[in-house]
């Protein structure tokens, strides 16, 4: 995948906590959470499957999508995961 604005999600094993984060390189970054090379929330709680994302058109748009996903609640993230991933299948090698 060339670089480009991608917003996304990544879940631990169980699914018990969400991280949303925003990116030019989504293979690069994901691949980074996944070797633990990123400190802080991800590498605590062991959050490295790939259930979600999406493609922007610009960084600005889309760090706007990534604040308007990171305010709705987790049912609302739950839905948005459910309507792109059904089978929360991680991912990270269809990138």
């Amino acid at each position: 995948m060339p670089k480009q604005p991608a917003i996304y999600i990544l879940t631990n094993g169980h699914h018990t906590v969400f991280y949303t984060g925003v990116t030019s390189d989504l293979k690069s970054r994901i691949a980074q959470h996944r070797e633990k090379m990123v400190p802080g929330f991800t590498h605590r709680y062991n959050v490295q499957k790939l259930v979600y994302y999406e493609v922007g058109e610009s960084m600005a748009g889309a760090i706007t999508r990534e604040k308007q996903i990171k305010a709705g609640s987790r049912q609302k993230k739950v839905a948005l995961i459910d309507s792109f991933n059904p089978e929360w299948r991680d991912l990270y090698d269809e990138i």
